[in-house]
């Protein structure tokens, strides 16, 4: 227990540190800067080419999303999330250890060119993620926290981090396996995940873009604005276009839709007029929330198509 405690201890004045160093240290790996560089990047590519041009600046939504970036990416893992995780996974190598495993590894990728290591990281982890994704939309009580992120209104880059911080704790976990069998450095993580959070800046983007051919590869703003679309077809009661960075795997399993142009379809999900709009309300929505007559059938429907898949 005592070992535990110390973890905890560590990883709060590490993470506050960390958080100090990143803002007073500038640096080409510093993600601070990044995140910073990349939003005002792709807010300024809104504003000269914007897509819906009676679309304001300053959307609705815009600042909750701009406290969601703060909160999600750094306050959350302050708050607890960086401790918590530290300790699940000392407690899991402990686990392995009494069946006397000393890691995961089992594919060696360290001595591959580095162009092959991120690529080889990069799909396995958008595949799980778009995985992850479809579950969100099919489990009723994943939903549930999944429904903060469809409550936007009006897409902008932003509108990638309006999630519930519950998001970050299922996608991490469900990543961890997998990614912990094969061995990748710190540094080569760091690319990976900005180059995945920029093409989650442009799927949100008051952008018109497609990418043309390799459109079918990579998301994009006329891909992605259908899966935020409030109406759904019939026959896709769960939502489609799941990719997060890379579109392909829609086109691969059938769940790509884009019928139409969809620069002016309306956003949200059914019943998302009573949806709280402040942070505060908004997080602990998914613990108070009791379901209504529409979500209960819904649900239902759901359900339903489940036994049958």
């Amino acid at each position: 227990m005592e070992k535990y405690l110390k973890i905890i201890k560590d990883s709060f004045t590490g993470y506050f540190n960390y958080l100090v160093d990143e803002i007073s240290n500038p640096s080409w790996t510093n993600y601070f800067y990044w995140l910073i560089g990349l939003s005002l990047l792709v807010w300024v590519l809104e504003i000269l080419i914007p897509w819906r041009k009676n679309q304001a600046v300053f959307r609705k939504g815009f600042w909750l999303d701009s406290f969601y970036i703060l909160f999600n990416f750094f306050l959350f893992s302050l708050v607890g999330y960086n401790a918590i995780s530290n300790v699940g996974v000392e407690l899991f190598n402990d686990f392995l250890a009494l069946f006397g495993i000393e890691n995961l590894v089992a594919i060696e990728v360290q001595d591959l060119p580095a162009w092959s290591q991120l690529l080889i990281m990069f799909v396995i982890a958008d595949f799980i993620q778009w995985n992850v994704h479809r579950q969100l939309h099919r489990r009723p009580w994943l939903w549930k926290f999944h429904k903060i992120h469809h409550s936007v209104k009006e897409m902008g880059f932003a509108a990638q981090f309006r999630f519930h911080f519950m998001e970050t704790i299922v996608y991490k976990s469900v990543q961890y396996i997998p990614l912990a069998m094969i061995g990748f450095g710190i540094q080569e993580f760091f690319i990976v995940h900005m180059f995945a959070v920029f093409i989650g800046h442009l799927n949100h983007a008051n952008l018109g873009w497609n990418y043309g051919i390799f459109g079918y590869l990579l998301n994009n703003p006329k891909m992605h604005i259908w899966h935020h679309s409030k109406k759904l077809p019939k026959d896709r009661p769960y939502g489609m276009n799941y990719g997060l960075s890379l579109s392909i795997w829609d086109y691969l399993f059938g769940t790509a839709y884009i019928p139409k142009n969809g620069k002016n379809i309306e956003l949200g999900f059914e019943g998302d007029e009573n949806f709280p709009e402040g942070f505060g309300k908004q997080l602990a929505y998914p613990f108070q929330h009791k379901q209504t007559t529409t979500q209960k059938k819904f649900n239902k429907i759901r359900n339903h198509e489940n036994k049958t898949i």
